[in-house]
Parts: C-alpha cells; structure tokens; sequence
C-alpha cells in the first residue's frame, strides 16, 4: 500500500474517517486500505481497544468463548494467536488487539487521545465536516462510526455525592492504579460487571456492601485453561467452523436445539439443564428451542436457575433477596460469572435491596439507606452504560437540512439495516440499533457490518456515485420489522438495556435485531445484490422490494452470546 493513503486528498479531504479503534474500527481500517482508501482513525483512547481499553476492572472477563471472540478475516493471524482460557480475559483481549493492530500495521492512520465533538453535512460538496476536541476538523467524503454498542458509561447522580470523602471508581474508567486491600467497599449494581468484579473484590476487602435494585439471573462460566490438544484439532477445522458462525443466529458454532422444553418429559429437561449447567456458559438457554418466545418454557428453565440460588447461597433471606421473579430469564444480557453466588456466603460480604431500602443520599462516610447509614472507604459504580445508541448521540451529528440525531431519534432510534438512517448521507454506523449486535457474537456480527460497508463504498467508487443516504420508506419498513421480529420474543417483557430502561428519559424502543445474525446477513445480502434497494444512490432512490419476513423464522430462536 501507498503511504500516499496516509494523507488527505486535494483540499485536505479524506476518503474515510472512522470514529473508534476496538474491533469494528481497526477492521474497517484494514479493509478500507486494501480498497486504496485514505483513512483516517479516531480514538478517545491512548490506545487501541475500545471497550477493551477501558474495563480494566477487577475479574473483567469476555463473556464468548475465545475460539471464536476473534477475527476470521486472516488465516494466518488466527493459526499464531494462541488460544490459552476458554473466556479470554480484558488483558487477553487488549493485548489481542493490540498485536492485530501492530501485524497489519494500522496504528500510523490512528489517531489517540483524540474525541470527536461533532459532525456536520456539507449538501452542496457532498463532504462531513468532522470537529475534534481538539479544535481540529477534518473533511471527509465518507463517516463511520465504530464507536461500540457499549461505550458510553451511565453514571447516575446521588444527593451529596459530591460530600463523600473516600474513593469513587467507575467499572467503566478503572484506573490502573486502584486498589481496594483492606477497605470496606459499596458496590452499586449488579450486570455483568458487578457480578464478574464482585467476586474478586470481596477476596481482598475487608468488607464489601451490594447494593443492589434487581436480581439478576446469572450462569457459571465455568473457565479454565484450554486443552493444548483441543486447541491444535480445533484449528485444524478453523476455516469450517467460522463458516458455520457466520451463518448461525448467534455467530457461534453451537448445536441449534430441534424440540421445545415443553414436549420433553421433567426428568429429561431436568438432566438437559443440569448438563448445560455443569458445562458453563450461555448454552443453558439454548437447550430447547422456545426458551426466549414461550412464557412457560422460559419458566422452566428459570425455575432450575433460582432452585441453583437457593442450593448455593446459605442464608434463606439472602437467597431470596438474590432470586429473580419479575422478568423472563435471558431477556436481560445473561452474564457469566466465577463464584458470584458463592460469594454471599462470605463473612465479608452483605447485600442490600434498593427496592426495601433505597440509598437516600451519599454522607461524607458512605452511603445512607432509608434505614442505616452503611460506612464505605471506596464506592464502586458497576451501573452500565447508554447502550447501543448513547455513543453515536454523544457526536450528534448534524445531517440534511441542520437535522440533529438528537433530533431524528428524539422518539428511538431510526435505521435502516442498523447501518444507515435517513436524513444523514455518507454516514455508516458498524452494528448500530437495528443490527444483531449485542444478541451475538460481537466479531462476527462486526465483520459482517463492515464488509458489507466496503463492498457498499467498492460499488459507489466503481460507479461513480458520490452519495447513498437510507430512504425514509426503508427506514420505516425495516424499524417495524425489528419492532415485529422482538415482540415474537420474550425480550420486551425485560426492562433491560436492550430497551433502553437503565437510562431516565431515554425512549423505549427494542432496539437490536432478534431474528438472528444468519438471517440477517441474508437479508444485507439481498440488498447489495438487489443494487441496494432501500437507498438513495445520487438522485436516485431505488424501491424496496425486498420482503425482510421472508428471511426470518416464524419463531426466532437467536439467543445470546453463550
């Protein structure tokens, strides 16, 4: 390659300029280079990583197994990276991205330190103007965000907060230097990351308080070191087994179950959960095949997960506190965990329930509930983030006729194929709301998006056409769809992130795609091959004939990531 495509063009203008360097930016980077595109990065980051940059706290842990939480674009890389714990570890995954970026050379057309402030459409030049928070800007044909589905952290306000005197730490922001030896720790929140910090945290504080407002269903992951022997076949059928992930619902290579919970005898279902559970990971909800679309079958296997609190956690009233009853099983991300059950059994550890006794307001010394003032020497904020569609409101790009997408998605987001939205040309969003996403494997749903981005540009580039923008019609067409897909399922029954719940004020929409990565790479794959029907190309803008309904199951059976 040119290191001419390092520079901008004539006037400073640059082809592409990608917002974000975890997995979808250095992807679309890679890519984009061999299209002999000048490219231009932007990480907020010192490095590269994405979300894997920044959760760097206690027991920070992939939740895919690490045969297949990679890329699959390179044989080679896949043959030499060596594959060591079933559930590769933040510091796995980071250095992971790390040697990606250093092998493809890529980190000379990244930017660091760098966060994008906004974007704005020039009509007339067909051009975005990117503004950094820097000062700089920057102009580019083409705009596309790779800023992760969870990257925005949520950061709830307390009365006096601002009073208390000891440490304040943010899973999301995990300073490298922390340390919470001795001290008596409060943990607000229990997701995915509180269940998988929890654990290691009470291992070295003196005392550490849950507190905690929703009981959360969680599966043991049941990590260890991987076989050299089974890393050795396996990557014998490397090539085989990623094609089987691209074309699966979740982007994994599982089993897909043929019967539902419902028509198996007790004991048989029963030994099926107990096998699942035993094995680790997500797979327990993928036993049969109605788990997440019948209300019934999902009771049976939330019944079995609330048996398993009731048999670990020693204490009665604790249990209990940590039993789930208002909410489908899965409907919210399913985390796994190492020993968080477990750990309420410690003398150093006790959990509050926000529902009973709800934090009032931050002292100087710690926390007070609606029933006692709880001492804290640290507070961990474990509370999520504006997932999905918080990070590509933060640029708030300025498209169309000064239309914001503030604006355009004051009432949920609007898109279409979670790649495009109308009103904003030249814009790509990789795995935006309306997308598989977070329902999947993340890698392979992002290698999806972004080849089918280039292969979208090949085709502009080729023919000469300097702008695409979603049509409004598509648009609609394609959100009902996702709408109608989700209300088949269990999931909207949750208030989970996945609507948008954990944020106050943030309209509620189900806003990944259900129907399953396999189906919906079809469909991508019918509307470049159709000549993208849906999209506006230059002056034109081509008809939808395409019947998204064809392509999915009439019961969805996509679940999470195991």
């Amino acid at each position: 390659m040119s290191h001419d495509q390092d520079r901008p063009g004539p006037g400073g203008l640059w082809d592409v300029v990608v917002i974000g360097a975890g997995f979808s930016g250095l992807y679309l980077l890679h890519r984009a280079r061999e299209l002999g595109l000048r490219t231009r990065v932007y990480e907020a980051a010192p490095d590269v990583g994405g979300v894997w940059y920044w959760n760097r706290y206690p027991g920070a842990r992939c939740d895919t197994e690490s045969m297949y939480y990679s890329y699959s674009f390179s044989p080679e890389l896949e043959q030499e990276w060596p594959l060591e714990e079933r559930y590769p570890s933040q510091e796995k995954n980071l250095a992971y991205l790390r040697h990606v970026t250093d092998r493809f050379d890529l980190r000379r057309d990244i930017v660091f330190e760098t966060r994008i402030s906004g974007a704005v459409w020039d009509d007339e030049e067909h051009v975005w103007t990117v503004r950094t928070d820097t000062g700089d800007e920057v102009r580019t044909r083409y705009l596309v965000t790779a800023v992760g589905c969870l990257s925005t952290p949520s950061k709830p306000r307390f009365e006096g907060l601002e009073e208390f005197t000891g440490e304040l730490l943010y899973t999301s922001e995990w300073p490298e230097d922390a340390d919470l030896t001795g001290k008596r720790v409060g943990v607000i929140g229990t997701g995915s990351t509180g269940i998988q910090s929890i654990p290691e945290i009470a291992r070295i504080a003196a005392h550490v308080t849950v507190f905690q407002r929703t009981p959360q269903y969680t599966l043991p992951a049941n990590n260890h070191r991987l076989d050299p022997d089974f890393v050795k076949d396996l990557k014998t059928r490397y090539r085989e087994i990623r094609e089987r992930c691209r074309h699966s619902a979740a982007g994994t290579p599982y089993p897909v179950p043929t019967r539902s919970a419902l028509e198996v005898p007790e004991e048989e279902r029963i030994a099926a959960f107990e096998q699942a559970w035993e094995r680790g990971g997500g797979r327990l909800l993928g036993t049969y095949t109605d788990i997440l679309v019948d209300e019934a079958a999902n009771e049976t296997v939330a019944e079995f997960v609330r048996r398993k609190i009731r048999e670990i956690v020693k204490d009665p009233r604790t249990a209990e506190l940590l039993t789930p009853t208002t909410y489908p099983i899965g409907t919210k991300r399913i985390p796994l965990d190492s020993g968080y059950y477990e750990t309420f059994n410690r003398e150093n550890v006790s959990l509050v329930d926000l529902r009973r006794t709800p934090i009032e307001r931050f002292t100087p010394r710690g926390i007070r509930t609606s029933e006692t003032e709880v001492e804290l020497d640290a507070v961990v904020f474990a509370t999520g983030f504006d997932a999905i569609t918080g990070s590509l409101l933060a640029i708030d790009p300025v498209g169309r006729d000064g239309l914001t997408l503030q604006e355009k998605w004051a009432k949920g987001p609007l898109t279409y194929l979670g790649i495009a939205t109308a009103g904003f040309p030249n814009l790509f969003m990789i795995t935006g709301p309306g997308s598989p996403s977070v329902l999947t494997n993340m890698p392979t749903a992002i290698e999806q998006h972004v080849d089918w981005v280039i292969d979208c540009l090949a085709h502009l580039e080729k023919n000469g056409i300097a702008v695409i923008e979603a049509g409004a019609r598509a648009e609609e067409r394609w959100t009902d769809h996702v709408g109608e897909v989700a209300s088949r399922t269990l999931y909207p029954m949750a208030a989970s992130w996945y609507v948008g719940a954990n944020i106050d004020g943030k309209p509620r929409s189900f806003m990944p795609y259900a129907g399953g990565l396999g189906r919906f790479r079809k469909i991508c794959d019918a509307v470049a091959a159709g000549g993208y029907p849906g999209f506006r190309l230059g002056d034109r803008e081509t008809e939808v004939d395409i019947d998204f309904g064809a392509f999915t199951p009439d019961i969805p059976t996509g679940v999470p990531q195991p």
